[in-house]
């Protein structure tokens, strides 16, 4: 399941994508999209800068080198405008030195991350972002008998145990966490967890279930999900 990009009842964050180079603006919009959020997309500064004043997005990820009209400038020229005055910018360069930085912070950007770069690191810089200006709610603490799942720390614990989940097993466990008790058929799962435009077998439901038992249930621990035979799986709502 993509990360709930806003709350029930907000509209999802609009991203202004900035970028020339198309494979990598076509991977950040794969990106975004999958973490539900909305992508609008500019190839140059100037067009940039139009979108802006067609639709103010919820931030900018902004390219320094750009054709016509530097990431720089476009950023200037955005800090300068009373109704983008605080908008959310990331600056994303191939620039690596120090004062490229340091002189990308002092025109007004929010956060400046370098090329390459991990995909995870700037969703989480994103997101904290966004939850900064208000465009996301702040995520909190789910807690389930034992269990203690932290969404912004992307913690796991039960009993005060930490746990060592992989990344489908953490959506699957957030998932079941949300819904204490409740049954869900594989399809229900698959397009929770996964999304509903990935293609991925029900069986692979239950390689996961399996995976995420052996991580939850240590040694003497109750086996807190439960297999409803023809139906789908569950935590259980009570202990046994």
């Amino acid at each position: 399941m993509p990360d709930t990009a806003a709350a029930p009842g907000m509209a999802k964050p609009t991203i202004l994508i900035v970028e020339d180079e198309v494979p990598l603006l076509t991977l950040l919009r794969y990106n975004l999209e999958k973490q539900g959020f909305r992508v609008d997309e500019a190839g140059d500064g100037e067009e940039a800068l139009l979108r802006v004043a067609e639709g103010r997005p919820d931030l900018v990820l902004l390219d320094w080198m750009l054709p016509a009209i530097s990431g720089i400038e476009v950023c200037r020229q955005l800090r300068r405008r009373p109704g983008t005055r605080d908008l959310p910018i990331i600056m994303v360069t191939a620039r690596t030195e120090d004062q490229d930085a340091v002189r990308a912070l002092d025109t007004g950007a929010d956060d400046y991350i370098s090329k390459p770069f991990a995909m995870d690191s700037l969703m989480a810089r994103i997101r904290a972002l966004l939850r900064r200006s208000g465009a996301i709610a702040t995520r909190g603490v789910l807690s389930w008998r034992d269990l203690t799942l932290d969404q912004d720390a992307h913690r796991v614990s039960r009993a005060g145990r930490p746990l060592h989940l992989g990344p489908t097993e953490y959506r699957l466990l957030e998932f079941l966490m949300q819904h204490p008790g409740r049954v869900f058929s594989r399809e229900q799962v698959l397009d929770a967890v996964w999304g509903r435009d990935i293609h991925v077998e029900p069986r692979t439901v239950d390689v996961h279930i399996r995976r995420l038992r052996k991580a939850v249930n240590g040694p003497g621990d109750e086996d807190v999900i439960r297999t409803v035979r023809s139906a789908g799986y569950a935590l259980d709502s009570e202990p046994g």
